[in-house]
């Protein structure tokens, strides 16, 4: 098995999802965490100068969703069927779609009230809530995305929505089916186990 090393910022962020695939798999890593004041330094040193980078013994590899699903063939995570692993990089790419505006509203210049509002008022209803209506009526008559075998597409949902529960858990309420599966992958024990000894960051 090769050496890995995930580089990211101290936070979860575009690499936690990585994390999971890591701790789901058993698969063992260096967790280099940047803080922001020392990356103008570091960013010299980075591949690319941008974050995250997996280092696969000596060989880098940018970008969240490329890192996410070569380690989630590592750890199994990957459908065997082509079109079930397309559906779930579909999903992905969705997701990492809706979590990158909220990226944009959550490190805008605007005051948190404003903030907030926007959230509540336009992106939730305009841009999450179709994606978890989706989502909602797929899991109804299904154990995980992809019927009955959990995949990394599985964990992304998780940690998608599992932030959105702890922050505004009323928001959810409307998806049962998708709260199921939120607790259902955060309740894994090696995922558990994770989350209970990973440093606490703000997000």
């Amino acid at each position: 098995m090769p050496e890995y090393k995930l580089i990211y910022f101290n936070a979860r962020g575009r690499a936690e999802l990585a994390r999971w695939i890591f701790a789901y798999g058993g698969i063992p890593y260096t967790d280099e965490r940047i803080e922001k004041a020392d990356w103008p330094d570091k960013k010299k040193s980075i591949p690319g100068g941008k974050l995250p980078v997996l280092m696969v013994d000596d060989k880098p590899l940018p970008q969240s969703l490329a890192i996410a699903r070569y380690l989630a063939k590592q750890a199994g995570l990957v459908p065997t069927d082509d079109l079930e692993a397309a559906y779930c990089d579909a999903l992905a790419d969705t997701l990492s779609d809706v979590t990158g505006e909220g990226y944009k509203i959550m490190f805008s210049s605007q005051s948190e009230e404003e903030k907030k509002k926007i959230y509540r008022e336009e992106f939730f209803p305009n841009v999450m809530a179709p994606v978890l209506e989706r989502l909602n009526k797929r899991l109804q008559d299904r154990e995980w995305f992809i019927d009955d075998k959990i995949t990394w597409a599985d964990l992304m949902i998780s940690l998608v929505f599992g932030e959105v529960r702890k922050r505004k858990a009323e928001l959810l309420d409307a998806y049962p089916a998708v709260i199921t599966l939120v607790q259902k992958v955060r309740d894994n024990a090696a995922i558990k186990q994770h989350q209970e000894t990973a440093p606490d960051t703000p997000f």
